[in-house]
Order: C-alpha cells, then sequence, then structure tokens
C-alpha cells in the first residue's frame, strides 16, 4: 500500500487497514505500507496497533520534523537516527523484531536485475 497514510485519514478504512495488518500476518501473509512522510502517519492514533503487528520496518531518508517523531515513537536513539539524516538512496535503518540495524546498500546500476526493481521511471526496463 503506497501512500499508506492517506488510507487512515477514514475512520472506517483505518479500522479496516488495522485487521488486515492483524489478521493477514495470522495467515502468513505480508502486508507492506510505504509512505513519505512519516509524520502523516504517526498522527493517526490508529497506527499504534499497526506498529504492534509490524515485524519489519525500513527506514530510508527523513526530515529532522519525522526524525523526531520516529525517534520518539520507536524509541531509536540520535545516534541511531543519524542513519536517516541526510544519507543517500538505498541508505538508512532497518528494524526487525527490536532489533536496530543500520545499512547501505549499493547495488550495481549497469545490471539487468537494478532496472527491473528500479522505481525511477527513465531507469525501469521495459518488460
Amino acid at each position: 500500500m503506497d501512500e499508506f497514510h492517506i488510507l487512515l485519514r477514514d475512520p472506517e478504512t483505518a479500522k479496516y487497514t488495522v485487521e488486515v495488518y492483524k489478521r493477514f500476518r495470522k495467515w502468513g501473509g505480508i502486508p507492506t505500507a510505504m509512505t513519505q512522510n512519516v509524520k502523516d502517519l504517526l498522527k493517526n492514533s490508529q497506527i499504534e496497533n499497526i506498529l504492534e503487528n509490524a515485524r519489519f520496518i525500513a527506514l530510508l531518508n527523513q526530515g529532522p520534523g519525522d526524525r523526531n517523531i520516529i525517534g520518539e515513537r520507536l524509541h531509536i536513539s540520535s545516534q541511531q537516527l543519524s542513519y536517516v539524516k541526510d544519507v543517500q538512496p538505498g541508505e538508512g535503518l532497518l528494524i526487525c523484531d527490536g532489533t536496530i540495524v543500520p545499512f547501505m546498500d549499493k547495488f550495481p546500476k549497469d545490471t539487468t536485475l537494478y532496472k527491473l526493481m528500479s522505481t525511477k521511471p527513465g531507469e525501469m526496463l521495459a518488460v
């Protein structure tokens, strides 16, 4: 689900989305949500239910306001948050079952796999 915070604006879609997260994991599913502005997402009261059921979170470059909220809500230290401050694409933090790990992915751009996985329109391979 891209621009995930939009689903949480309406009380009915927010309630349904929380149920998706709770139930899909029980059935072996992997619900996945993305948003560019975390503070919009974290403003919603329903997000607590989703975060409690999320076993994996990937954080990329974040603005100052988003970093502050993320640090507070996810209990991430300022040192750890430095890995999502002014970083390049493919760099950030992974949070898995409470373990926080910085990462740097320098995937070779001259490969077919990169072109298949790229989300940049000018780099996408026609398939």
